[in-house]
């Protein structure tokens, strides 16, 4: 079973880049298994990450050497978040851009606005990330299914990769669509 979770997380993490969520070597991703969590190793590189680099972590110990900078977060999310099986940390741009300003994102479109209905954003300051967001990014995603670190990236969790990869997607594309709105002139609801 864990080389099919492995593999399965390799490939989860790869589409994150394939479909401009992440650059080559940007964001993580983790499951969690009756071991603890696989996560991906710091500075992954999407195009030829192998199952065989992932990194196993606790969810309650410091986090293993060479797993992502984001262990903690990861294993703060799995603790606090009731049925939270997979997490994706990534960088969806226009999303990113549309909540430089601090306010929680509002999707106006039908799928945004049904699945999402409001991301909050959250100020960490970059020097005080690694300390800082475990217990911000954990707390936020009890309630809600995405949330956003102000002019760094987007944090989502599922029940499964594919769900917490659908909840990414639809994050992005709602973002796109606001940010079209805007360009054209068009106001939401």
């Amino acid at each position: 079973m864990d080389m099919a979770t492995k593999q399965e997380l390799v490939l989860y993490y790869s589409r994150l880049q394939k479909n401009g969520l992440n650059d080559s070597h940007s964001g993580n991703a983790s499951v969690r298994t009756d071991q603890g969590m696989w996560i991906t190793p710091t500075g992954a590189c999407a195009e030829n990450l192998d199952s065989n680099d992932l990194v196993l972590c606790t969810t309650d110990t410091p986090a293993t050497p060479g797993a992502s900078l984001d262990a903690p977060l990861h294993a703060a999310i799995y603790r606090e978040v009731s049925g939270a099986r997979a997490v994706l940390h990534f960088h969806p741009a226009h999303a990113i851009a549309l909540t430089l300003d601090g306010e929680d994102f509002l999707p106006e479109d039908f799928e945004g606005s049904y699945f999402l209905n409001r991301v909050p954003v959250l100020d960490v300051p970059f020097q005080r990330y690694t300390q800082d967001s475990p217990a911000a990014v954990a707390e936020a995603l009890v309630e809600n299914r995405v949330t956003i670190v102000r002019g760094h990236g987007a944090y989502v969790c599922g029940n499964c990769l594919d769900q917490a990869y659908k909840w990414a997607n639809a994050l992005e594309s709602s973002a796109r669509i606001t940010w079209l709105a805007r360009v054209a002139g068009v106001t939401g609801r």
